[in-house]
């Protein structure tokens, strides 16, 4: 009878060391933007700011509608098979010529690129696209172009935020922007950011980029998430509830005898 509780134990210690090896503990990290730009309204698609410290999102004073790509390689910096909880972009905007406007978080459709261009000034005109830069008519110049001029991407925003004076932003985690970088670390090779889009017939706001020589200005991913151990972790963590179970029962044994 002694015997067969050990066993019972044995096993149910099993089952709780490799359930409890499963659920883990939440991690967090924060990721820097592997590639930003923006894309200037152009009828040639012929100006970008793939190297700026700036990128834009709605409508400048020349009248000139601009929205902002960025990019974070989260397969890069996060184990395959891991769980996305939650998701905060921080933005830092440092410019802007009115009050409050929404901005909101769009997943892109389609891989787009940042080349060398780099605008002069504020940056709000834009630079002559170089090789490889995403402007309004392409994904990457001057050989590959977007479906729809302005980018292709998601209509319904992610997430969205009221951006009023100059200062930090965070976009607050939800469950699309949840499922967004979920699905980029599932699928790296569909992993083409967001588009950033402001409000196109108020203002433009100015954003840093991850070119920004504050670094502290610089664009930032926070993810929280829980990591899959490895099948040998479990499988040691068992063993060894499974060998202290043991040698609990079997000193009940020898006292009872």
């Amino acid at each position: 009878m002694i015997i067969r509780r050990i066993l019972i134990a044995c096993l149910a210690g099993v089952a709780v060391v490799i359930g409890g090896g499963r659920t883990g503990l939440a991690d967090l990290i924060s990721i820097g933007a592997a590639k930003d730009n923006t894309l200037y309204e152009s009828a040639t698609g012929g100006l970008s700011n793939g190297a700026g410290d700036h990128f834009f999102a709605g409508i400048t004073g020349q009248n000139r509608i601009v929205r902002g790509l960025i990019a974070f390689d989260v397969a890069g910096s996060i184990a395959a098979g891991s769980t996305i909880n939650s998701v905060t972009l921080t933005l830092n905007m440092s410019q802007t010529n009115s009050g409050d406007t929404t901005v909101g978080l769009h997943n892109v459709l389609q891989n787009w690129g940042e080349g060398t261009s780099d605008a002069p000034s504020g940056e709000g005109g834009g630079a002559a696209a170089t090789n490889g830069d995403a402007t309004w008519l392409h994904r990457f110049f001057n050989t590959s172009s977007w479906t729809n001029a302005g980018g292709d991407f998601n209509s319904t925003a992610s997430a969205a935020q009221t951006v009023g004076g100059i200062g930090a932003y965070t976009w607050v985690s939800t469950a699309q922007t949840v499922a967004d970088v979920q699905s980029w670390l599932d699928s790296p090779a569909g992993n083409f950011g967001w588009l950033v889009l402001g409000d196109e017939t108020k203002t433009a706001k100015r954003f840093d980029t991850r070119e920004n020589p504050l670094a502290a200005n610089r664009p930032l991913l926070t993810i929280e998430f829980q990591q899959v151990p490895e099948p040998a972790s479990i499988t040691l963590l068992a063993v060894g509830g499974l060998l202290y179970l043991v040698g609990r029962g079997w000193r009940r044994l020898k006292m009872a005898a």
